[in-house]
């Protein structure tokens, strides 16, 4: 997807924030952090993704700041309250009809733990909640696959917190007979997860975690590492976590389940959804 006039509003929202998030007790180097910011916006390309805009102001920012990774202490946060809900989440799975779709369902609610988008949501009471507005039409095409053989899955992670709820997605597909790998950004960006937040939930226990090179918060395929797109490429089901991946490849990646929450309304508009709806939806083929 490109980079929408529509987002320039958002990346300005969170501009302000992040400069009173880094620099709270000086008014005139918030101005010049957010004047730094705002050339990057700029700068960049309309055609490009909305998560190659973001991976430039915020290196701008760290480059201004000096602070490489702003939210260390809400992803610290966010994995340590995912793991307090874990065990409730983990016996309604267990107790469900149909384990894939709970998994699965809680696994998008906790998308929504996103310091990029403006509005609150309460994740932790939604994700002990029954149900949420969903789409789910690329469930049934998941399952035949999931039913023809033994596959190797490759996962694309995104954000901190919803990284510990993964697990119980993890877990259910590896009993179903299927190998795992999860893959995450491989430096701070926003609240993505990283390996450090991989290991500190102890999903590295679980299956394989792999770095996916990028440094934006969205699977940028010309950012990957070569080693990752190997992986990628290896891989006989691939699921997309979260709308910054969506962001990233759709369009650009064949054979995908995107994964995520509708979280504003440009894409919104190209999914055909409202926002807050939670979306799994199987990508045949790229543009």
């Amino acid at each position: 997807m490109e980079t929408a006039l529509a987002c320039r509003s958002c990346f300005e929202r969170q501009i302000d924030s992040l400069a009173d998030h880094l620099l709270p007790h000086d008014a005139m180097q918030r101005d010049r952090l957010r004047q730094v910011c705002l050339a990057a916006l700029a700068d960049s390309v309309s055609s490009s993704p909305p998560p190659e805009t973001a991976a430039r102001i915020y290196a701008a920012a760290a480059d201004f700041s000096g602070c490489a990774d702003p939210f260390a202490a809400h992803k610290r946060a966010a994995n340590a309250k995912a793991l307090t809900l874990l065990p409730e989440l983990r016996r309604r799975v267990e107790k469900a009809e149909d384990p894939l779709l709970t998994c699965l369902r809680v696994s998008i609610i906790a998308n929504y733990n996103d310091v990029g988008v403006a509005r609150t949501f309460d994740w932790e009471s939604a994700l002990l909640e029954e149900r949420e507005q969903e789409q789910f039409p690329g469930l049934p095409v998941l399952r035949t696959c999931l039913e023809s053989g033994p596959r190797k899955i490759c996962i694309l992670g995104d954000n901190a917190g919803e990284i510990a709820v993964d697990i119980l997605l993890v877990e259910h597909l590896q009993a179903l007979g299927h190998e795992v790998v999860y893959a995450v950004r491989d430096r701070p960006i926003l609240n993505d997860a990283t390996l450090e937040d991989a290991k500190a939930v102890g999903l590295d226990t679980v299956c394989r975690v792999v770095s996916s090179g990028v440094d934006s918060p969205g699977t940028l395929l010309h950012r990957c590492s070569a080693g990752f797109l190997q992986e990628l490429e290896q891989a006989e089901i691939v699921v997309s976590k979260g709308q910054g991946n969506f962001e990233a490849l759709h369009g650009r990646l064949s054979g995908v389940f995107f994964a995520f929450k509708v979280k504003c309304p440009v894409v919104a508009d190209l999914a055909g959804l409202p926002e807050q709806t939670s979306v799994f939806v199987f990508s045949e083929a790229a543009s």
